[in-house]
């Protein structure tokens, strides 16, 4: 069988997401990571969610497999805001799921049991092997009481460390993810000096076809692989560069468009946002606000209510 994943192309694409494109390269990640071995990848189903308001939610790919609903993700950036990104994904996810269910009958509707991964394999120190919570965000725990309590609603994002090096029983256990690890390090390698990121790549592709890294991935996508290698790199690099300067006034417009988009998130679970509104929304550069917007957001029962309790309704 040579079936593709449909990952989610609505975000700009990444190695990571082309080479887990395939059923057959993703069945053998999910086997290394749960040590099971199935041998049929046509017994995933993708779930992958195609909207749009996920572009800088991304989810890179997701799908169903004995009763079970993963959802991996590359980063390389930290993010500790995994857990909450993936609430809002998985909301989504399982609302599309019980589509056609009532939720007001009698009998109990069964659910997948969804696992959150992180694939991580950025430039900066980073743990091996990390469970991120989303009650880590919750305020008003530390040092009090509640802290020593379990919270009433968790989730739970295992983070792994890919890079060369690390976690290296699971690197055993997948073929796949070890030889991305050792390309993308070729990669910094080779890049790291005055050689410029095309050369530094190209000679990683090279090399890595020549010694049987990936080469079958590598030497049928080739153009395509140096082109998003090329890219993801300098991101990288530019975020570096953001992280040295912190309040720059593009960093601080950054977390103001990143508030600004929890806010729309927050508000798609309720309906159709306006565009009006979303414009107004993402125009708003004072973080303070867009934090109490994101609060009203999350506790409002429908839009309406929302641009009631904000304000925003008359604007």
């Amino acid at each position: 069988m040579n079936e593709t994943v449909h990952a989610n192309r609505k975000h700009k694409d990444s190695v990571f997401r082309m080479l887990y494109s395939r059923k057959e390269e993703l069945l053998p990640l999910y086997n290394a990571l749960n040590g099971t071995d199935y041998q049929d990848p046509g017994q995933l189903e993708v779930t992958t969610l195609e909207n749009a308001i996920y572009m800088n939610m991304k989810n890179d790919v997701s799908f169903l497999l004995d009763a079970e609903m993963m959802l991996y993700e590359h980063q390389s950036t930290w993010n500790p805001n995994m857990p909450l990104r993936d609430l809002f994904y998985i909301s989504r996810l399982l609302e599309k799921y019980v589509s056609g269910e009532s939720l007001y009958a009698s009998t109990l509707i069964k659910l997948p049991a969804p696992h959150f991964v992180v694939f991580y394999n950025g430039s900066q120190d980073a743990p091996e092997d990390l469970t991120l919570r989303l009650s880590d965000a919750f305020e008003g725990r530390k040092g009090y009481p509640q802290e020593r309590k379990e919270p009433e609603l968790e989730l739970k994002v295992r983070f792994l460390n890919i890079n060369r090096g690390h976690n290296e029983g699971l690197m055993k256990r997948c073929r796949t993810l070890r030889e991305y690890s050792e390309f993308v390090s070729r990669i910094r390698q080779y890049a790291d000096g005055e050689t410029a990121i095309e050369e530094a790549v190209d000679r990683a592709v090279t090399e890595c076809i020549a010694e049987g890294i990936l080469a079958d991935f590598l030497r049928s996508q080739r153009a395509e692989v140096i082109a998003m290698s090329i890219f993801e790199y300098n991101e990288e690099e530019e975020l570096k560069k953001y992280g040295q300067a912190e309040y720059r006034s593009g960093e601080i417009n950054g977390k103001a468009e990143g508030k600004a988009e929890s806010v729309i998130l927050a508000l798609e679970m309720k309906g159709t946002v306006p565009e009006q509104l979303k414009d107004r929304i993402f125009s708003e550069k004072d973080i303070s606000l867009l934090e109490d917007w994101l609060k009203a957001a999350i506790g409002a029962d429908t839009i309406e209510t929302f641009m009631d309790r904000t304000g925003l309704k008359e604007k």
